[in-house]
């Protein structure tokens, strides 16, 4: 028989935002480092691990559906997660769980994990064995193509937005030491990755929780504190995107680095709403005119840069005239990428305790007219890069051509680049193109 045959088999299904699926890494790299194997298939699983997202109402139901989905097709599940982090609800839900972990719990999941199905006996044939160097290759498992990468820098979060519940499934913020991330961004690059997504739940607050220790990298010191880390990071030479931005001052330090070309110029700040009131209301920034004005600072600095924010639209209590600022604001600060939302009551969130709720059109209608205010601001930006020079990244390619990405795109939430005569390029490569065409969302481009 192969051994290969009679080693333990897990299944794994990822939720959730990019946080999530780094801590999917980090199971799964602890998994293969103790002689597990994965499986691909519920059938051939000996157990399966469901990494849950539990941040909306819609994201807990998609979590509660993939673990009655595993139970069904498998059998024997441990849950780990957002949702993990409200055991009682999974316990309801789901009785037959074998385990139930919070978020970023991985000694929890593999201790769940020997419980039910205990470490594989590993052999070797000379020479000392070392599961981690022999199985698991120095950048850990990724679930990302082999060209990009998150690296999540911390864990939690400092502030109490009225709307979010992530602090009590994740707690606060704890800083991961810089020489540790560092490293780790090194090894991704020696493994051939392109470009760095350096993530949190508020990436500009690294180090605050450790008062920006000293630590060290390269046999020098560095501060942990956003600024240094980045900087140092685009020593490395490869794309280093920034990630869920909450906009204090010193942000405004990065700015220069993304013109010099140290980083990219690429700015990811959840903004969530521009009126004074409802920002108060969300215990955000509360000033509007500022942010428009440190907008037009960034791009006087540095005029390439690509803002990207979310929104949140129908909070409790927004009047049509608030929403109406929310637009005004919109059409003055011309941000390339927008996200937005309706309001949803998340169960142990403040905001549900605010009076006013607005009625689900209400919040659909202003949904559509802010997206359509967006569409035509995203239109008219990118139609002004066609005939312009850039570099893009390509992630895949395929008969028509490639599939790439510029500066202003991060993976799977921004637009692509469509390459027309790409098919000889492969992906993972970086390549010099000149834009042919534009719509409200991608671009199209051409080598030269």
């Amino acid at each position: 028989m192969n051994k290969q045959n009679t080693l333990p088999r897990v299944g794994f299904v990822s939720l959730g935002c990019p946080k999530a699926t780094v801590d999917s890494e980090h199971i799964l790299t602890r998994l293969r480092a103790e002689g597990y194997l994965i499986s691909p298939s519920y059938a051939d699983a000996d157990l399966v691990v469901v990494n849950t997202c539990g941040f909306i109402d819609s994201a807990v139901e998609e979590s509660l559906d993939a673990i009655g989905e595993a139970l069904a097709e498998n059998g024997k599940v441990i849950v780990t997660g957002c949702l993990g982090a409200k055991g009682d609800v999974v316990k309801r839900a789901h009785p037959k769980v074998l385990a139930v972990t919070g978020p970023h719990a991985t000694d929890e999941v593999m201790a769940a994990v020997h419980q039910y199905l205990p470490k594989p006996v590993l052999s070797h044939v000379e020479g000392p064995h070392d599961p981690y160097s022999d199985l698991v290759p120095p950048q850990g498992i990724r679930l990302t193509p082999k060209h990009y990468a998150y690296v999540k820098i911390s864990e939690g979060c400092n502030h109490r937005c009225t709307f979010c519940i992530i602090p009590s499934m994740r707690g606060d913020l704890v800083s991961r030491p810089v020489g540790d991330v560092m490293q780790e961004a090194q090894n991704l690059v020696n493994a051939g990755v392109k470009e760095l997504l350096v993530i949190s739940q508020d990436t500009s607050a690294y180090g605050v929780d450790v008062k920006y220790r000293t630590g060290f990298w390269g046999g020098r010191p560095l501060k942990t504190r956003m600024t240094e880390l980045v900087q140092a990071m685009g020593e490395l030479g490869v794309w280093v995107r920034l990630h869920y931005v909450y906009p204090y001052p010193h942000v405004d330090e990065v700015i220069p680095l993304m013109a010099a070309g140290k980083i990219l110029p690429y700015l990811d700040i959840p903004f969530q709403h521009a009126n004074a009131r409802i920002l108060k209301l969300m215990k955000r920034p509360a000033s509007s005119e500022n942010v428009l004005k440190r907008i037009q600072q960034w791009r006087s600095i540095c005029p390439d840069i690509t803002l990207r924010s979310t929104f949140i639209v129908g909070f409790p209590g927004e009047t049509e005239e608030e929403f109406e600022e929310l637009l005004d604001f919109l059409e003055m600060a011309q941000l390339d990428r927008v996200g937005a939302f309706m309001y949803s009551p998340v169960a142990g969130a403040a905001a549900n305790e605010l009076p006013d709720h607005i009625a689900p059109e209400v919040q659909q209608q202003r949904l559509g007219r802010l997206m359509q205010l967006q569409e035509k601001i995203s239109t008219n930006r990118l139609a002004a890069k066609v005939g312009k020079t850039m570099q893009v990244l390509v992630d895949e390619v395929d008969e028509e051509g490639a599939i790439a990405r510029s500066s202003g795109d991060a993976p799977e939430i921004d637009g692509l680049v469509y390459i027309e005569n790409g098919r000889s390029l492969k992906a993972g490569v970086l390549v010099n193109v000149r834009v042919t065409g534009s719509d409200e969302h991608d671009l199209w481009a051409e080598i030269i």
